[in-house]
């Protein structure tokens, strides 16, 4: 299903992404199908020699849309992973053209799987990284199990998930998950000229050199989101899950059994 929450800009060799979901830009299947497809045609299509993430607004993404977790049965949740998020991820991580992240406000769960998988992060001041999935009840997915401690450390990336303490734009750069901070205003322009700059770059040697990087490093990546779609079902499947979301809905803090 085609989805109008992702913007689609091509010139110069650089196609740019746009999450465009009001209020916070949190996905839904449809708006991840068609960021998919779009990746997809990026793949496929000579004149895009880079590509560029950013969300519209106040946030990059908020990650999945709570309200479609509180009605997703276990099953559904880990088809929808393997089918498209997972996908998407693997997509991210295997284009043969280097992906630029314009991280422009907080990028929260499956948001930051997506800012994580790609491969130059810039954020502006007013970015936030958060794990999300403990404040839901949840496990993460998207790949964040793998990418966040791959970046910043096992344990700085266990304080993110058990305590849900999030990450300012400049302890970002300061743990190397970023690679520029810039004000807010300048963001976008930026950001564009990264892009513009590596689409002049010598593409052929930048994809050779992240399939290096993506064995190197990421090498367990396919087999990490399978496994992250088993743990996430059977994480929808707890009381504490439950609570966690509809104490989201409601507003209210969640009380948890640990069951």
């Amino acid at each position: 299903m085609e989805s109008k929450s992702i913007l689609s800009q091509q010139a110069d060799g650089v196609l740019i992404l746009t999450f465009d979901r009001p209020k916070a830009n949190a996905l839904d299947v449809p708006m991840a199908e068609t960021l998919l497809a779009e990746l997809e045609r990026a793949h496929a299509d000579s004149g895009v020699r880079c590509v560029l993430l950013i969300g519209r607004g106040q946030f990059f993404s908020a990650g999945q849309d709570v309200g479609t977790i509180a009605t997703a049965t276990p099953e559904v949740v880990r088809s929808e992973l393997r089918r498209v998020y997972n996908r998407l991820i693997l997509r991210l991580r295997r284009l043969d053209k280097p992906v630029v992240a314009a991280i422009n406000g907080p990028a929260a769960g499956a948001g930051l799987g997506l800012a994580l998988a790609t491969d130059v992060r810039i954020a502006g001041q007013r970015a936030r990284f958060v794990f999300g999935f403990s404040a839901l009840g949840l496990t993460a997915d998207s790949g964040v199990s793998l990418l966040l401690p791959a970046l910043i450390g096992l344990a700085r990336a266990a304080d993110m998930a058990f305590l849900e303490e999030s990450l300012t734009a400049e302890q970002a750069l300061a743990y190397g998950l970023v690679h520029r901070v810039v004000p807010d205003d300048e963001l976008a322009e930026a950001a564009a000229a990264e892009a513009g700059r590596l689409a002049l770059g010598p593409t052929r040697a930048f994809a050779l050199t992240k399939q290096a990087f993506n064995r190197g490093v990421l090498a367990d990546l396919e087999d990490c989101l399978e496994l992250e779609a088993g743990l996430q079902a059977s994480a929808v499947g707890t009381s504490d899950a439950r609570e966690g979301v509809q104490a989201y809905l409601e507003k209210r803090p969640p009380h948890y059994r640990g069951a």
